[in-house]
């Protein structure tokens, strides 16, 4: 947490700038915290929130699109081959993939919030060919919601910041998990309304 306030201190707002746009790359950089400690230091008057909001944001979209135009023109044979040098290997590929058929282009929306993917979702995007405009428009909200979010949250909770970024990272699959079943029960509740509804009426008359 302290190198981080030491490379704000040295460098300002291109820390934002050019720390998420490597994050975007795949490349390793606390992104999350970054943002968070960026929200705090507004608070005491050392950066200006409005501009560490666009700094993060710039970043992180101006990274993402870059690695989707390197899909795009490269494609599938070029990462098959090569991709272990984006950290992107041929087991990841295939796992990405298969999301991408499952959940469809909102993936690209929710990635930020999953460690490991928001780091891929322009690289699969542009080798699936993703339409560019549906390609910017998840992302580019996706990427405005995650750093409104992190940012707020240091802003918040000041000096607590790394306390709560564990916990959300310790609850997030339990969150996960909790909106898969209850979209499940939802489902189902749906689907069989009128046979729940004649069990209902049938433990009514029974009492």
């Amino acid at each position: 947490m302290e190198w981080i306030r030491y490379l704000y201190e040295q460098y300002g707002y291109f820390v934002l700038i050019f720390g998420l746009f490597a994050e975007s790359l795949a490349l390793p950089f606390p992104g999350e915290l970054a943002m968070a400690i960026a929200g705090h230091m507004s608070t005491v008057g050392s950066l200006n929130i409005l501009i560490v909001i666009f700094f993060s944001y710039f970043g992180a979209i101006a990274g993402t699109t870059v690695t989707y135009y390197l899909g795009n023109k490269l494609g599938t044979p070029f990462f098959e081959k090569y991709g272990r040098f984006f950290f992107l290997n041929q087991e990841r590929i295939i796992t990405i993939t298969k999301w991408f058929h499952k959940y469809g282009n909102k993936l690209i929306l929710v990635s930020y919030f999953i460690p490991g993917l928001r780091h891929f979702t322009g690289y699969m995007s542009g080798i699936l060919r993703v339409r560019l405009s549906t390609f910017i428009f998840y992302n580019f909200t996706g990427g405005l919601i995650w750093v409104l979010v992190y940012v707020m949250i240091g802003k918040t909770f000041g000096l607590k910041i790394e306390q709560m970024l564990h916990l959300i990272s310790q609850y997030s699959l339990a969150a996960i998990i909790v909106l898969v079943v209850g979209v499940v029960i939802g489902f189902h509740i749906k689907h069989y309304k009128e046979a729940i509804l004649d069990w209902i009426r049938t433990l009514s008359w029974l009492k």
